[in-house]
C-alpha cells in the first residue's frame, strides 16, 4: 500500500470532504449525503455520545480531518483535543474552524505520522473514524491506540460486502488503496487485546467498535 497515495488524495480532497459536514451542500448533495454518507452521520453521533462525561477530558482524534470530531467536543467541555491527520489541507480547515467558533485555545491540529506520534500525555479518549479504511495492518493501529488511551476508544471499520461496499471498492481503486471488513475479522483483532472489551456495532456501511479499558476491581 503506498500512505503516500493517500496522503496525496486527502490532501487535495479536504475542500470536498469538509463540505458533506456542512451547510453549503446543494439539494443533490444533501440527498447524496442522506442515501449514501448515513455512516458518517452515525459514527459522528455515536462518538460524541460516547465521550461521556466530556468535562474536563482529553481528546485525542485520529486522521482529524477538518476537524468536526474535535471542535464539537471542545464546545462540549474537553479541556484538551489534539487532532492528527497528514494531509496539511485538512489541517488548515480544522485549525480555521475552531478559531471561528472559539475553542482554539483548546484545540491544537498538527501533522503527525500516527505511528510516530509519541505525546507525553495519555488521552481520556482516543477517536479513530475512517481512517481504519485505509491502514493495511489494523492490529498494529489498535495496539497503538490503546497505547494512547487511558478509558476509552471508539473506531469505525467498513463494510465488506454489498452494493454500497462495491461501488465504494470501484471509486477508490485510482485514488488510494481501501480495506474492507466483516464482522468476524474484527472479532478476530479484538480478541487479542486482553483486558479490554470491544462492543460492534453495524451501522449503515460501517461496523463503529467501542473499545473499553476493563477496569480492575478494588
Amino acid at each position: 500500500m503506498s500512505l503516500d497515495r493517500t496522503q496525496t488524495f486527502f490532501h487535495q480532497y479536504a475542500d470536498d470532504f469538509d463540505a458533506i459536514y456542512g451547510n453549503q451542500n446543494g439539494p443533490l448533495d444533501r440527498v447524496i449525503n442522506r442515501l449514501f454518507r448515513k455512516s458518517m452521520r452515525l459514527r459522528f453521533e455515536k462518538s460524541i455520545a460516547g465521550c461521556n462525561p466530556i468535562e474536563g477530558k482529553s481528546v485525542l482524534d485520529v486522521g482529524c480531518g477538518p476537524g468536526h470530531y474535535s471542535i464539537t467536543l471542545a464546545q462540549r467541555g474537553a479541556a484538551r483535543v489534539v487532532g492528527i491527520d497528514f494531509a496539511e489541507g485538512m489541517l488548515r480547515l480544522a485549525t480555521e474552524h475552531s478559531q471561528k467558533v472559539g475553542v482554539g485555545d483548546r484545540c491544537k491540529f498538527m501533522v503527525a505520522d500516527f505511528y510516530q506520534y509519541a505525546p507525553q500525555e495519555l488521552f481520556d479518549y482516543v477517536i479513530v473514524m475512517g481512517f481504519m479504511d485505509y491502514m493495511p495492518d489494523p492490529e498494529k493501529v489498535v495496539s497503538k491506540v490503546l497505547s494512547l488511551t487511558k478509558d476509552k476508544a471508539f473506531f469505525s471499520f467498513p463494510v465488506a460486502g454489498g452494493l454500497l461496499a462495491w461501488q465504494r471498492s470501484l471509486r477508490y481503486k485510482k485514488r488510494c488503496d481501501l480495506f474492507l471488513y466483516t464482522e468476524e475479522r474484527l472479532k478476530q483483532i479484538f480478541s487479542r487485546f486482553p483486558d479490554t472489551t470491544a462492543t460492534i456495532e453495524p451501522i449503515s456501511r460501517d461496523y463503529f467498535v467501542t473499545l473499553a479499558r476493563n477496569r480492575k476491581a478494588t
